[in-house]
């Protein structure tokens, strides 16, 4: 088995505790009880799997830490949104602060110019992009 990230090992030992406490749904949403099921979901949501391509991990990783920010996860539904979170979650800006847009305001500005290679850039790209 390939090496794994901090990230990818965290993200398995959620899983497996999702699995130990029959919270790991299947795709279909019934419970898995297999754990070698339980292991190959596991691996394939922490982008480690072995029976997928580079691009479809990366996909998949991305999925799930997704799915982690937004609090979607069996654990932290159950134990509270930010169970699995190593910090407090970002506070947004606001109008107080100066006028400054969040990252999807500007995205939506970019859209609207059509700003190319505009989803791959950070909120300080699109500032500098919208500069222009």
């Amino acid at each position: 088995m390939a090496q794994e990230s901090r990230a990818q090992k965290k993200t398995v030992s959620r899983v497996m505790h999702e699995y130990k406490h029959r919270e790991l749904e299947s795709s279909r949403g019934g419970r898995v009880k297999n754990r070698r099921q339980a292991v190959a979901i596991a691996l394939s949501e922490a982008g480690a799997s072995n029976q997928q391509s580079p691009g479809q991990n990366r996909r998949q990783r991305a999925r799930t830490k997704s799915k982690e920010r937004r609090g979607q996860t069996a654990q932290q539904q159950k134990e509270g949104r930010h169970a699995t979170a190593r910090r407090a979650p970002r506070r947004r800006s606001t109008s107080s602060r100066g006028g400054e847009r969040t990252r999807a305001q500007l995205y939506k500005e970019a859209q609207r110019r059509k700003v190319p290679g505009r989803s791959r850039m950070s909120k300080a790209q699109l500032q500098r992009a919208l500069r222009k």
